[in-house]
């Protein structure tokens, strides 16, 4: 298994990125560059992380390909594309973004995303982005999200079936699912049923916590691990077993000084548990 950080944290080269996240116990990355980088920088990095053992997790495509303005969505497909060819060219495990909303904010809560028209819509989008890209050494993927398709593994495996394509899998972000009372106090269960029905198609997971508040009506609050409740020792056994490679990516903090306070407790927490990373 493979721990990483999503932030690049602060470096002025290439080779003081990689040489820095190999020093504090880093062997997965997400790449800090995309596709509008000169050829030259992005090689240099590949290089770096090649250099120093680190596995290349991810690389983001963050934009709407749904979007219900044209200009938005013919832009973020474009991104896609490029990224998806870019994650090929670099061999990262994936390519990652989320499903796309039907309103102003990228990755916002509407009630038009949970539509039939938007599921027909997405998996269109995600069959064109692929055949764009055709992508022969990695895979586009979908990190699930509380507002928008799939909402949960059953619907993650008829999205599979829908958009019918070899390179499309999963990224998995199951704190992003935990979404009602019982997926949170259950959420042991609903991690085993995440990873026995998607397990053969996850290619990277996100790694943070999830705190319940005691107000009303009901509130579920990202946390940094450790700060919620949940059992990230299951999360990452279940992780390690379906792939002993997988990425294990800390992500949404804010600072350098955040990121590593979470990458020390994080060591330290599955040292203890006698999990290897």
């Amino acid at each position: 298994m493979r721990l990483g950080l999503s932030s690049p944290l602060e470096h002025k080269s290439p080779w003081e990125w990689a040489e820095k996240m190999h020093r504090m116990g880093c062997t997965s990355v997400n790449i800090p560059v995309d596709y509008t980088c000169d050829r030259a920088l992005l090689e240099q990095y590949t290089e770096a992380a090649k250099e120093y053992g680190l596995m290349i997790a991810e690389v983001g495509a963050w934009c709407n390909p749904i979007s219900p303005d044209d200009k938005v969505r013919e832009a973020a497909f474009t991104r896609c594309v490029e990224q998806l060819k870019l994650a090929d060219k670099i061999g990262a495990r994936c390519c990652v973004n989320v499903s796309g909303s039907r309103g102003e904010r990228w990755d916002g809560p509407y009630k038009e995303n949970l539509t039939k028209d938007t599921w027909e819509l997405v998996v269109k989008s995600i069959r064109d982005i692929i055949d764009a890209a055709d992508p022969k050494n990695t895979y586009y993927t979908i990190e699930p999200m509380p507002w928008m398709y799939p909402m949960g593994p059953d619907e993650y495996l008829k999205l599979i079936h829908d958009v019918d394509r070899e390179r499309f899998a999963v990224h998995m972000d199951v704190f992003n699912w935990i979404t009602t009372p019982e997926r949170y106090f259950y959420h042991e269960e609903f991690m085993e049923e995440c990873f026995r029905k998607l397990g053969p198609y996850i290619r990277s997971c996100h790694l943070k916590d999830v705190a319940l508040g005691q107000e009303f009506t009901l509130q579920f609050r990202e946390t940094a691990c450790g700060r919620g409740g949940l059992n990230l020792e299951k999360y990452a056994g279940l992780a390690r077993k379906a792939d002993p490679d997988m990425p294990l990516i800390i992500e949404h903090l804010d600072g350098d000084e955040a990121y590593l306070e979470s990458l020390s407790y994080v060591k330290l927490r599955f040292g203890r548990a006698g999990i290897e990373i």
